[in-house]
């Protein structure tokens, strides 16, 4: 009996051992799908992805004064490399796991047609997400200068701190409609939206890297490699995401 509860333990010890927690900033935007994926990933892997969710740039702020994220899930290809750059992640551990859909949506059915809405201005407040620490907010701009609108739109916009509350803005009625990511209302009914075309901004390149706090730890490995995976990339493009055929098996 004394044998097999000490196999028992060992047994148990290993499995605690093995199962291992890692601490990932994720962009605002990828809110509902890394959620999702990190619950397939605790499911197949028995690691826990202990998620925190905000701006891009204010975690990557924070992660320059120190924060113990291990993994960071940026909404732009800038901070991840620059974060490389500046010895606080693992260099070749970055690759693009999402390529965002900018979209201009509102809660009023019929609104929003196309770019003719914009010219138009048959609204008061438009909402983009702050475009100097906001990708989203970045091709919210560039859209509208493209399109030739944006001085004139300018005094009708309205910036939230991040695409999460752009969203809100648009979601509570405090602005008409708002460039916001396919993602937060791809699941949504009603409304009337229209997806900008790729061809109106830069690509929103959404690139994740391992943190050098993470660099030992498994867990943190794993999400990296579950997040490159089939399973990942079937949540992912559900959000109305698209996949960067570039990428390969993760590295470290």
């Amino acid at each position: 009996m004394k044998r097999y509860v000490a196999a028992l333990f060992l047994v148990c010890a290993a499995t605690v051992a093995r199962a291992d927690e890692t601490r990932v900033a994720v962009a605002a935007n990828f809110t509902e799908p890394a959620t999702e994926i990190a619950k397939l990933f605790a499911e197949k892997t028995g690691h826990t992805a202990k998620l925190s969710f905000g701006p891009s740039g204010q975690f990557f702020a924070q992660i320059t004064q120190g924060a113990p994220f291990e993994v960071f899930l940026s909404a732009d290809d800038a901070r991840p490399r620059k974060a490389v750059e500046d010895g606080l992640a693992i260099p070749g551990t970055e690759f693009t796991y999402a390529l965002g859909t900018l979209v201009l949506w509102s809660r009023e059915p019929g609104l929003v047609t196309g770019p003719e809405t914009l010219g138009d201005m048959g609204f008061d407040r438009l909402s983009i997400a702050d475009p100097k620490s906001a990708p989203y907010g970045a091709a919210a701009v560039e859209t509208m200068e493209k399109l030739g609108l944006y001085d004139s739109l300018a005094p009708r916009i309205v910036r939230g701190q991040s695409i999460a509350q752009a969203f809100q803005f648009v979601d509570t009625g405090n602005a008409e409609l708002g460039f916001v990511a396919l993602s937060q209302v791809i699941r949504l009914g009603g409304g009337s939206r229209w997806v900008v075309p790729a061809d109106l901004h830069a690509p929103i390149r959404q690139d994740a890297v391992l943190l050098r706090v993470g660099a030992s730890n498994a867990a943190a490995k794993a999400f990296l490699d579950f997040l490159r995976g089939p399973e990942a990339a079937r949540v992912i493009e559900s959000y109305g995401y698209a996949r960067d055929p570039e990428a390969g098996p993760a590295a470290g």
